[in-house]
């Protein structure tokens, strides 16, 4: 596989890049993993002596803004800006079934469904406090575009959340239920923007990232008019 990454930068200073991230390549190497984003992140040196390492995660599937540190100073500013929730993450999900609400919060503890399947998640009364924000943006037919802002960062949040509400993101074969990926054979979530505080008083980091190509027809059944 060929990836130019240098093309998919949002943002760029001496501290940090936002990366428009595609779908379908993990952020990290596995045991059953040939590929990973890992092994790119050298072409993001821009003169630095070191490549950018990763500041959060997102899902293989997902696709859009993920952000890098540049160095260790940085990443560890970023760390205290995530673990604190003072990044504000928004993704774009089109959802296989509707809530009959506009927007609502989702306060559902999560917890790793069990030690086989330790990347698998489900809610658990007793599992970690996750919470995701919510709204819709569009309908049409059995389909939904929905905002959704987690203010917790917990693994597959977005997908166990959306799907706990009988609202699973399309093309998830994991918490579909054997619904949401029957039409979609990718996953409909997007990491649409995120807002980063870095520096204290200063205006804070914003990126955008543009809609992948396989969505973009689903979110126009939905409303979405894309930019000329």
């Amino acid at each position: 596989m060929t990836l130019d990454l240098t093309s998919r930068v949002l943002f760029r200073d001496g501290m940090m890049i936002v990366l428009d991230k595609p779908s379908g390549i993990a952020v990290h190497a596995g045991s059953h993993r040939d590929d990973s984003l890992m092994a790119y992140l050298d072409q993001l040196r821009f003169g630095l002596p070191d490549q950018p390492h990763l500041a959060h995660r997102l899902d293989r599937e997902t696709s859009g803004c993920l952000v890098l540190g540049r160095h260790r100073k940085a990443l560890a500013r970023l760390g205290t800006l995530f673990s604190r929730g003072l990044v504000d993450k928004t993704y774009w999900a089109v959802t296989v079934g509707s809530p009959s609400a506009e927007s609502g919060l989702i306060d559902a503890p999560l917890t790793k469904q069990d030690k086989y399947r330790g990347w698998k998640m489900m809610t658990d009364p007793k599992g970690q406090p996750s919470q995701t924000e919510w709204k819709v943006l569009g309908r049409a037919d059995r389909l939904t575009w929905i905002e959704a802002k987690p203010l917790t960062g917990r693994t597959h949040q977005i997908r166990v959340h959306l799907a706990s509400i009988g609202c699973p993101v399309a093309g998830d074969s994991v918490y579909g239920h054997g619904v949401a990926d029957m039409d979609f054979d990718r996953l409909h979530l997007h990491a649409r923007s995120i807002t980063v505080p870095f520096e204290y008083k200063q205006p804070p980091i914003i990126a955008t990232a543009p809609m992948p190509d396989h969505m973009q027809k689903t979110f126009e059944r939905l409303g979405w008019v894309s930019a000329p």
